[in-house]
């Protein structure tokens, strides 16, 4: 008796290895999350090489600059904007809207209290008046409200030793404050102290007046230390310079004073 090799028969699923036979009897037992498994679509795709994305990256740099440095380029801003064109002005803001002059020590105790606040504020505190017991305070001292000589020089150099009323504080040391002051900082925060926690002083430090101090402080034969009460008394004089009304106007930005109009 013969025995045949069994066909391959379409009606017969269960015979070819290649069929699921569960798919083909009955497709609904397949779930809608089974049945995205079946498809992959990138599954003969390779990803993009590193180097062919470099190249593309070095291709897009060189055209950018090629066609941004070109006489009427893509990306010239004359290409988009109308010849003699004027950026218009923000609503209610006119030609004449400037800021108005102010008196030039209302300016000066200002800027000089951000100063302050940065290099005095630690020790003699936010109303000047100090602890009582390691930092002195500012306000009424004979110092802060005398000849500005002899106070420009305590806070370009320090102070060790007693201080106006004969007491030593804390360490008995005050660290100079002159470093990285230009002269119109200086100006700043001598005026500010000079005319604010109570002291009335009234008078402006102008920049020249800051600058003759550095001048003073740098001929010092003990320069680079902090000056005592005994070197301070060659210093019981103001700072050389013509005085400014502190009435006097200036433009709060440019710090030049502004002409009275005719």
């Amino acid at each position: 008796m013969s025995h045949s090799s069994p066909t391959n028969n379409s009606t017969r699923p269960d015979l070819d290895e290649s069929i699921n036979v569960t798919i083909a009897h009955n497709p609904s037992l397949i779930t809608p999350a089974a049945a995205r498994e079946f498809s992959n679509p990138g599954v003969d795709k390779s990803p993009l090489s590193l180097a062919t994305f470099s190249l593309c990256a070095v291709m897009l740099i060189i055209g950018g600059a090629v066609l941004g440095n070109t006489e009427g380029s893509l990306f010239s801003y004359t290409n988009f904007v109308k010849p003699n064109y004027v950026r218009g002005k923000a609503p209610g803001v006119t030609d004449d809207a400037v800021m108005p002059p102010k008196a030039i020590v209302d300016v000066y105790v200002k800027k000089g209290q951000s100063l302050y606040s940065a290099k005095c504020n630690g020790c003699h505190g936010a109303d000047a008046k100090g602890d009582g017991a390691n930092f002195p305070s500012l306000v009424g001292s004979a110092w802060v409200t005398g000849p500005s000589e002899r106070f420009s020089q305590v806070i370009m150099n320090g102070l060790q030793g007693p201080t106006s009323t004969g007491k030593v504080y804390g360490a008995g040391i005050m660290p100079a404050q002159g470093g990285g002051m230009s002269p119109q900082d200086l100006a700043f925060v001598m005026t500010f102290v000079r005319n604010s926690f109570g002291n009335t002083v009234g008078d402006v430090i102008t920049p020249e007046m800051a600058q003759a101090a550095m001048d003073i402080s740098a001929k010092r034969a003990k320069a680079g230390s902090a000056v005592t009460a005994e070197e301070l008394k060659e210093h019981e004089k103001d700072l050389p310079g013509e005085k400014m009304d502190p009435a006097t106007l200036i433009d709060p930005i440019t710090l030049k004073v502004v002409e009275a109009k005719k």
